[in-house]
């Protein structure tokens, strides 16, 4: 029997790396590539070492039974996760920081600025969605943008907005190739107009371009080997899993990790990656290489390779210039992610196979390709396996991993804790375990399945677009996507009694090994009610909006009140400070640098007042461009765990009281 002694001394090397972390990564540079190198080779190495601990010390005899498959196969898969881990710790051992060569080259042109196509993909996004990207582009700084919206869904009232607004719009005979074949239609024909341009800036319909979007990416372009200059995406509305769980204002959006800090270290190694969107291209190499490839539902990575085939570099601006929409349901942020790994999978398997030496591509690329399909591979079927594990052993006493308490504490909390300290130290408290695994585990199933779908059928696999705005007021609990998580959770809870009242954990041979799977059962338990509060989406305004607040004054009646403006967007605004206004009526609000703008006193509320608008229509594009357009990074890039906790549990607290929230009135 181990004592409680034994468990307290088999955790000395945790102990080592929490006195390590104190001591060390408080004065590290996180631009160091030594420094990096350090934290994360030590990562590493315990990740290894734990990974030799559990084939030699945890798995099944090796024979032709089933539980010892079970048992080396969990282990296999958990393998392939630490592969994948280990090359993108090579990758984050370098970071860079192109800034200032923006800065240094901005004006390279001189007094001639070369042309640049804006282009706006669109197929089904709302007016509302649209009208915000166009005061964006319209609003440029970049004195030579041409500015065209590629319509896909071939809509008259567009063609007439687009008129109205003095910009391109274009449409095609078909769809061919979705978003990709769209951009080729539009830039085949630019290429042989008496005015082709020499650079190409793409947008998604959703994503507003700042002022300075143009000029800072075009900088890059200085270097003449360079084809495209991608930048980071920011959202200004929470993503499902931010909102839904209530966690907005302590939790970065998910994808925040990968452009605040992957981005840039595969930057150091000639690696980043066009994101489509928020991306400007070089139309010579573009064409040159035979425009958008059509072979994946993920162009834009796809470019990324070809380009690199051709010799051609993509770069990386880590600077807020572009800001757009998250997905704002569940269902439309599972489609999106299974069609990133679906596009992955396609190019791996029918394009860029990294062990076919056929194509001309280098060593570094072949490994980044490798790294990224044993990601898509491994983890989320992992994800999967680690809910399953449990239950054998619950119902069949089928025991697939073999530890003690002890191993598990000297070999993998060390591990474990390396982790999150190396992680957190380079990104600075963006990696909070469960909710990663919650995001994770949210898309697991369909990922999992656009895996094997990519890997097993060549395609053609249909492009799914991810849907934008709509109406988002009512609570709607997803019950196809809570399904499968209740039964398990249910599975689970039922497993964890069943041993009680029957003997199949009397198979169970690893003395306090029954411990870990307790352990492991509860952390199961929390992980599936989390994720099961997920698929309850929660009300959102009838609008989204970057959260903006400044100095206004209201006219009503020949006098006029001072206040600030809160929860602004094209339609709506929250006043405070003016006292004397009736519970209705028609005011003037005063906005600086759109001038006075008629509005309907729409709700007196406690906190002050709301304002339905009613811009004119250059009114409203000046708005749409203050409120998005404005220089830095919409909502919070760093995570506050006592804030995630206190949201999750004011999201549990409120499935108690349902009507202990108000509806809410904004963002």
């Amino acid at each position: 029997m181990t004592t409680f002694g034994e468990y307290v001394s088999s955790l000395g090397l945790t102990y080592v790396i929490l006195g390590f972390a104190l001591a060390f990564t408080p004065f590290a540079r996180r631009d160091s590539f030594a420094e990096r190198a350090i934290v994360l080779g030590i990562t590493t190495l315990l990740g290894w070492r734990y990974m030799v601990w559990r084939f030699t010390d945890t798995v099944q005899p090796l024979e032709l039974s089933f539980e010892s498959m079970l048992s080396w196969g969990f282990a296999g898969l958990e393998t392939l996760t630490l592969v994948s881990s280990t090359i993108a710790a090579v990758w984050l051992s370098g970071t860079s920081d192109r800034r200032n060569e923006a800065a240094l080259n901005h004006g390279w042109w001189g007094a001639k600025p070369p042309l640049v196509d804006i282009y706006i993909a669109t197929y089904n996004e709302d007016r509302d969605v649209l009208e915000r990207t166009v005061a964006g582009a319209k609003h440029t700084s970049y004195p030579n943008t041409r500015i065209f919206v590629l319509d896909d869904g071939r809509r008259q009232w567009l063609a007439d907005f687009c008129a109205a607004e003095g910009i391109g719009y274009r449409t095609r005979p078909d769809n061919a190739h979705a978003k990709a074949g769209n951009i080729n239609y539009t830039f085949n024909q630019r290429m042989n107009d008496p005015d082709p341009p020499r650079f190409i800036a793409v947008l998604d319909a959703d994503f507003v371009p700042h002022r300075d979007f143009v000029d800072h990416a075009l900088s890059l372009f200085y270097n003449l080997g360079v084809g495209i200059v991608q930048t980071p995406q920011y959202f200004f509305n929470p993503d499902p899993v931010q909102h839904n769980l209530g966690i907005a204002d302590a939790y970065p959006d998910e994808q925040r990790f990968f452009f605040d800090h992957v981005e840039p270290a595969r930057d150091a190694w000639g690696l980043a990656m066009c994101c489509g969107t928020s991306s400007i291209i070089r139309a010579s190499a573009l064409a040159g290489t035979g425009g958008f490839p059509t072979g994946s539902v993920t162009e834009d990575y796809l470019l990324t390779v070809r380009f690199s085939e051709a010799g051609w570099k993509t770069v990386y601006l880590n600077e807020a210039l572009t800001e757009g929409l998250a997905p704002e349901g569940l269902q439309e942020y599972i489609v999106q992610r299974g069609r990133w790994c679906l596009g992955f999978i396609q190019i791996v398997r029918d394009l860029y196979n990294p062990l076919d030496f056929k194509h001309r591509l280098g060593m570094r690329m072949r490994l980044g390709l490798t790294d990224s399909f044993l990601y898509w591979l491994s983890t989320f079927p992992f994800r999967l396996a680690a809910l399953i594990i449990p239950l054998l052993y619950w119902y069949f006493g089928i025991v697939v991993v073999d530890a003690p308490v002890a191993g598990i504490l000297a070999y993998f909390v060390p591990y474990y804790v390396a982790t999150l300290v190396s992680l957190n130290w380079i990104s600075q408290g963006l990696i909070m375990p469960l909710l990663v695994d919650v995001s994770q585990l949210i898309a697991a199933w369909p990922i999992t399945r656009a895996t094997w779908t990519g890997l097993l059928w060549k395609g053609p696999h249909k492009f799914q677009v991810t849907a934008k705005g709509g109406d988002r007021s009512k609570i709607i609990v997803q019950w196809g996507l809570m399904k499968p998580f209740a039964i398990l959770f249910a599975l689970t809870v039922i497993g964890l009694f069943l041993s009680r009242v029957t003997d199949y954990s009397s198979h169970y041979k690893a003395g306090d090994g029954v411990t870990v799977i307790v352990f492991w059962t509860l952390y199961n338990l929390f992980l599936l009610a989390i994720t099961m509060l997920l698929c309850v989406e929660q009300p959102r305004a009838p609008h989204s909006m970057r959260v903006h607040s400044e100095p206004v004054s209201v006219e009503m009646g020949g006098r006029s009140e001072a206040g600030w403006a809160h929860e602004v967007s094209g339609g709506r605004a929250l006043v405070r400070g003016p006292s004397r206004l009736p519970d209705s009526g028609r005011v003037r609000l005063n906005v600086d640098g759109v001038g006075a703008v008629e509005a309907d006193i729409a709700e007196r509320r406690s906190d002050g007042y709301v304002l339905r608008l009613l811009p004119e229509p250059g009114q409203r594009s000046a708005l749409l461009a203050k409120l998005h357009t404005a220089t830095g990074a919409p909502g919070i890039v760093h995570g506050s765990f006592l804030g995630v906790a206190e949201g999750l549990l004011r999201r549990f607290l409120s499935l108690l009281h349902p009507h202990s929230e108000e509806h809410p009135s904004g963002e």
